[in-house]
């Protein structure tokens, strides 16, 4: 998936290999005694238009071809036969041909010294041509001769040129789309289609939009939850203050008597605003960091919210079936608030007479919790709004705010788990908590 780190090692070297590559060619071939050989227009083709004016023509021609070629390509010419003799006078100076011989190392000479052997194809003879080209002839023919090089080294560069484009845009453009989307996020007008193609990219890049996709969308689900939040808070804080703002107006202009009677109700609505704030704080609290997670007795759990709840309601009956200890890695305050919420919400719906089962039954690496009430249940239209704060079915009277729910999967999803609302097929109303499993035991 690193595609994009080896497109930028592949490019870096590809341009250091082809700009080293061109010009160690170009240096050693500009250099090379073939390589003038072959281009240079005073040698090429002189071999072999000498040999066929000496073997026609005689040793006088094929002097007075080379004098002419000195005259116009400023070149001396020696040539030699098998037997080591010149075979003509040449172009090369008696005095120039004595500096040579005395000169031990060649590269001070004013000149520089190249030969070829050349066959005559209807003779079989074997020639010996040697070529002294002075030093400045031979800079000025590089010079005039740097065309074709040039221009290979000037295409290899465009064709850099454009590596470098693609790959300089290939990261700057998306970088500036995850700015504008970062800047979209900021101003809360992040959409995710924005970077819709960029997350299709098969590198680093299109993973780090994937998953600026997936953090967008979080924490506009949490803006969003949290403005939805404040809404609902603020809808269910009048209805009790305009009912103690009512009691605390009749309480000013009633008789002693009167007022006496009144101040049950306003006990009564600042417990059910205190009751309605405290929720709210406990949903509030579940955002925020618990600390660091420990091992959760799920056995030891149940039991305490059973005894609790058989304090509140001692009419009820709930039945317990574990078969095997069983702890989860989390928060022991936390996790208890969730399944109590659930035990209370299974309470207020289950009649007198019939018990609340509670079922732990290990799976692979998961464990489920799951508590059945034999109450009426809720119609399958309003299932998948359960667990939405202050949401409550219509047609229930039973008392609460509708945050016990929402507190409840909140908690369980901060485990790592999920929690799972619906009717029983046998009747009543189930609710399945799904956690990671940590370790399990004999009972």
């Amino acid at each position: 998936m690193r595609s994009l780190f080896w497109r930028i090692l592949a490019s870096f070297w590809l341009a250091i290999a082809l700009v080293a590559g061109l010009s160690m060619l170009l240096g050693r071939a500009l250099n090379q005694d073939a390589w003038i050989l072959a281009h240079h227009p005073g040698i090429d083709g002189l071999a072999e238009t000498w040999t066929q004016r000496y073997e026609t023509q005689g040793p006088e021609a094929a002097q007075a071809f080379l004098e002419r070629r000195k005259k116009r390509f400023r070149i001396d010419v020696q040539v030699l036969g098998e037997n080591g003799q010149p075979l003509v006078r040449g172009t090369f100076p008696p005095r120039a041909a004595a500096l040579e011989a005395r000169q031990q190392n060649e590269r001070r000479l004013p000149w520089r010294r190249l030969s070829n052997d050349y066959t005559s194809p209807t003779t079989d003879e074997s020639y010996l041509f040697i070529y002294r080209i002075p030093h400045p002839e031979l800079a000025a023919w590089h010079r005039g001769s740097l065309f074709w090089p040039l221009s290979a080294l000037g295409i290899a560069l465009v064709v850099l040129t454009l590596i470098s484009l693609f790959l300089t845009l290939s990261i700057t453009r998306p970088l500036n789309r995850l700015r504008g989307a970062v800047h979209d996020l900021g101003q809360t007008a992040y959409q995710q289609t924005s970077l819709a193609r960029l997350s299709t990219r098969r590198d680093e890049l299109g993973v780090l939009a994937s998953d600026f996709n997936r953090m967008g969308a979080r924490l506009q689900g949490l803006i969003g939850s949290q403005r939805q939040l404040l809404r609902d808070v603020s809808h269910e804080l009048r209805s009790p203050l305009a009912r103690l703002r009512i009691a605390l107006a009749l309480a000013e202009r009633a008789e002693p008597e009167e007022r006496e009677r009144l101040w049950p109700r306003l006990v009564q609505e600042c417990d059910r605003l205190e009751a309605l704030i405290s929720e709210i704080l406990a949903l509030a609290r579940l955002d925020a960091d618990p600390g660091a997670a420990q091992p959760v007795d799920i056995g030891l759990v149940l039991r305490k919210i059973r005894e609790d709840a058989q304090l509140a309601a001692p009419e009820q009956r709930v039945a317990i079936e574990q078969a095997e200890t069983v702890t989860v890695q989390g928060w022991p305050d936390m996790l208890e608030r969730a399944l109590d919420n659930l035990l209370r919400n299974a309470l207020r719906f289950n009649p007198v007479g019939q018990p609340i089962d509670i079922e732990v039954a290990p799976q692979a690496e998961q464990l489920h919790i799951t508590l059945r009430d034999h109450g009426p249940g809720v119609a399958e239209d309003h299932l998948p709004h359960l667990g939405e704060p202050f949401y409550r079915a219509p047609g229930q009277s039973a008392a609460g705010h509708g945050l016990g729910l929402a507190i409840a999967r909140r908690a369980i999803e901060r485990h790592g788990g999920r929690l799972e609302l619906g009717n029983s097929p046998e009747g009543g109303f189930c609710a399945r908590v799904i956690l990671p499993l940590e370790q399990r035991g004999a009972a």
